[in-house]
């Protein structure tokens, strides 16, 4: 694994609220609570690398340059249904020039390879380097979900540098699986944790994260 493209966001705020999520007496409201107080740290972290453009802003004491995220660039947020749903509503918050473009897989619990079932990326990119888009997903387990997101916007000549990845909890296998496939791409999450079971769940992680927040269970 590479450390210098995994980013851990561990300040107080989001391992308070990890406790809170991974804690299986949390209910579905406490859970979806916590989830989106540390998707909104992430979203910061991730929103480093937008390219900035000087503005002339008029105050009421005086007129001056500031800088600002140029406007002229493309913004994808693209959560992998179901659970990176969870995501949306605080990306449309923070970042609200962003375009939304679901992406819907599920696992087959045999192979653990993802099952397409909606794709919501039919855009064309005339102009690659000014997108930038950003794959939400709470939970990287295997990674396959995710390898399959990356390459279809990486397929449209959109650069690694642009793509990130993040997710609330994070396997070690999952980490070395992107980055097999793609070693440059950045991966921001809220926690590293310590391995996958024999079921491709995420140890300790907090169970299913799809029934946990939506309260499927």
């Amino acid at each position: 694994m590479n450390p210098n493209n995994v980013k851990v966001v561990n300040n107080p705020v989001v391992l308070l609220n990890l406790c809170t999520m991974r804690d299986k007496n949390t209910d579905s409201q406490g859970v979806r609570i916590a989830t989106r107080k540390i998707t909104r740290c992430l979203l910061y972290e991730a929103a480093k690398n937008l390219p900035l453009v000087e503005k002339e802003i008029t105050t009421p004491l005086a007129t001056f340059s500031a800088k600002t995220v140029d406007p002229d660039i493309e913004l994808i947020i693209s959560p992998i249904l179901r659970a990176g749903l969870i995501f949306t509503d605080e990306a449309i918050d923070i970042l609200p020039q962003a375009t939304i473009r679901h992406l819907g897989m599920y696992r087959d619990e045999k192979t653990l390879k993802p099952v397409w079932y909606y794709n919501k990326v039919p855009m064309d990119a005339p102009n690659p380097k000014d997108f930038y888009v950003y794959i939400t997903d709470p939970m990287l387990a295997t990674g396959n979900s995710l390898l399959g997101a990356i390459e279809l916007y990486a397929n449209k000549g959109i650069p690694i540098r642009n793509i990130k990845c993040i997710c609330i909890i994070a396997a070690p296998e999952g980490i070395e699986n992107i980055q097999k496939h793609y070693p440059d791409i950045e991966i921001i999450t809220a926690a590293i944790d310590d391995h996958l079971n024999d079921k491709g769940y995420i140890v300790p992680g907090m169970g299913d994260a799809g029934d946990r927040i939506f309260n499927t269970l």
